[in-house]
């Protein structure tokens, strides 16, 4: 039995929940989401808490029942709060900027790097080694995050690239004489 699905989600202050047939609609302060509820969960809202019950006892709804609390979960705290994800760059001439809403980064290419955000994500750069990113959508600020990385990993040797804020990389010692 999942301990995660019984566990209530509490409504945040200054969000709307909606429950139509099979869609939770939630409105906060950083825009509408919503989310296509699984057909064999029962949700329920009452009292300012969510509740989330499977309606049969089969291994599918058992599995969703913990799947559909978090993604509610996640769906209420990016409409009051929002995400966000921090990367750093690390290396000589290694750069970021923003040229409108794109991100535009020398990488030690011969080219410069451009990323064009999808919707619904913002990205900041305060300074030519960092990049914010933040959203509502957790899945979707985590696949931005994930994408800019891809485009320079860091390398094991000298810890060259993009990594996340706080991520260790593992170094490896160079050739010995």
């Amino acid at each position: 039995m999942s301990r995660v699905g019984q566990t209530p989600i509490p409504v945040p202050s200054g969000v709307t929940v909606e429950l139509k047939g099979g869609l939770c609609v939630a409105k906060g302060k950083l825009g509408e989401r919503s989310l296509v509820l699984h057909d064999q969960i029962e949700t329920k809202f009452e009292n300012g808490v969510l509740a989330v019950r499977p309606r049969s006892d089969t291994l599918k709804a058992r599995k969703m029942w913990g799947t559909t609390q978090r993604l509610l979960r996640d769906l209420l705290e990016g409409v009051s709060k929002g995400y966000s994800r921090r990367l750093e760059i690390n290396g000589v001439g290694l750069r970021a900027q923003l040229q409108g809403k794109d991100l535009v980064m020398q990488l030690g290419f011969s080219h410069e790097v451009r990323y064009q955000p999808q919707t619904g994500i913002k990205i900041e750069v305060p300074e030519p080694t960092r990049i914010v990113i933040s959203g509502s959508s957790r899945q979707a600020v985590g696949q931005t995050a994930a994408e800019i990385r891809s485009f320079r990993p860091p390398e094991p040797y000298k810890g060259k690239g993009i990594k996340y804020e706080g991520e260790v990389i593992l170094r490896k010692e160079g050739k010995k004489k």
